[in-house]
């Protein structure tokens, strides 16, 4: 299973979705705070579950 990592900064702090092989698998945006970044992967844990693929050309 995979893993969030939040790595900090002195301008903030962000994290990122890792694959059980270590793999980048997604990014986020910079958040000021610790507590915010960590609302944002409950966000995404929340949301994406059945997110749909979309394609944009």
């Amino acid at each position: 299973m995979g893993k969030f990592v939040i790595k900090t900064s002195e301008t903030g702090c962000h994290f990122v979705l890792e694959a059980d092989n270590g793999e980048v698998i997604a990014t986020s945006q910079h958040y000021q705070s610790k507590e915010s970044c960590k609302k944002g992967i409950e966000s995404v844990k929340r949301n994406a579950p059945g997110a749909e693929v979309v394609e944009e050309d």
